[in-house]
């Protein structure tokens, strides 16, 4: 009988490493927990740039909040969404005074405004013109206007007689257009940026009224966050300077629910056009879900806005703001 070659002993293998597995429930934390670290530290945007950029998206994370509370519900993790209401709630609070407070209508026809951010990179000229002319504002002030398109607006000289221009090669060329008389018109530098503003006085029959138009630099970066600051805090100043009531107008780079343009309307003591006409957003006009407000018509109370809108695509990142105001 042959003897059996004894069987060499099994290696012990140690255990793999059991890997971490992927849940709903754990997404839906760490979603929540994202969202809840986004809207704290948007309140911080004082503090540091990067932290401001987190204060302009209120009605995203309001949003987001209500798709997590929905899903909370169903899986009956009913704690976890009644948390999620709260911060839905403290988001929306910033947002929803801009439903309050609407004004009367006209008694007689308003006067019109009309802010259109070109893009300096824009080439859709028939789409402007088409929106200008079916507008019909007033008065129109035009930013990121180029040599090009400076050129390419003539035809806008037989219905705007009244004009201030200062064009550049980049984004922050100017023009006011107006129907009616300009007067102590002037291009003027605000802030450390020594990009232009536009101030001037309007004349109408029945009233007069000072028009500030300005273009802040993005905050993209510190650099261009403290000049982009720097301006909106002169801003108040270079208002209570002007002997009419005020109506300022620009694309601001900013959001209402910025530190920095809440602190402008404190110490201008000028108002929100968009208060009582609810949330209207101008950017990003390609990404519809990461829209927001950057383009501003701020009034003195003197002005009472009657109505509020924004127009449509004319091919910018932006979108036009028309408002329809009259002069107490």
């Amino acid at each position: 009988m042959k003897n059996k070659e004894p069987k060499p002993p099994k290696e012990n293998k140690p255990e793999e490493a059991k890997k971490p597995k992927v849940t709903i429930g754990g997404l839906l934390d760490v979603s929540a927990t994202a969202l809840a670290t986004a809207t704290v530290l948007g309140l911080l945007g004082r503090i540091h740039w990067t932290l401001d950029l987190l204060s302009h998206f209120k009605v995203q994370y309001m949003q987001l909040c209500l798709v997590l509370i929905g899903i909370e519900l169903w899986r009956h993790r009913n704690k976890r969404a009644i948390a999620l209401v709260l911060l839905a709630a403290i988001n929306y609070a910033f947002v929803l005074p801009l439903y309050f407070g609407k004004p009367a209508p006209a008694t007689k026809k308003p006067i019109r405004a009309m802010l259109m951010n070109l893009n300096s990179g824009n080439g859709n000229t028939r789409s402007v013109l088409n929106m200008i002319n079916e507008a019909d504002p007033d008065i129109l002030l035009l930013e990121e206007v180029t040599p090009k398109w400076e050129k390419d607006l003539k035809p806008l000289k037989k219905s705007y007689k009244h004009r201030i221009s200062e064009p550049r090669e980049d984004s922050f060329g100017i023009m006011l257009l107006s129907k009616h008389s300009l007067k102590r018109e002037k291009v003027v530098k605000i802030g450390p940026a020594e990009v232009p503003s536009i101030i001037a006085e309007v004349h109408l029959p029945e009233t007069t009224f000072s028009i500030i138009g300005t273009h802040p630099v993005p905050p993209i970066g510190k650099e261009y966050s403290t000049m982009r600051n720097k301006q909106l805090m002169e801003l108040p100043a270079v208002a209570g300077k002007q002997k009419y009531p005020v109506l300022l107008l620009g694309d601001l780079n900013t959001t209402p629910f910025s530190y920095w343009f809440r602190r402008l309307i404190e110490e201008s003591e000028l108002k929100n056009s968009m208060k009582g006409f609810g949330f209207q957003p101008s950017w990003q006009n390609k990404t519809r879900f990461l829209n927001i407000p950057l383009d501003h018509v701020l009034h003195s109370p003197e002005i009472t806005i009657h109505n509020r809108m924004v127009g449509g695509d004319v091919g910018s990142d932006h979108l036009p703001v028309i408002v329809d105001f009259s002069v107490r």
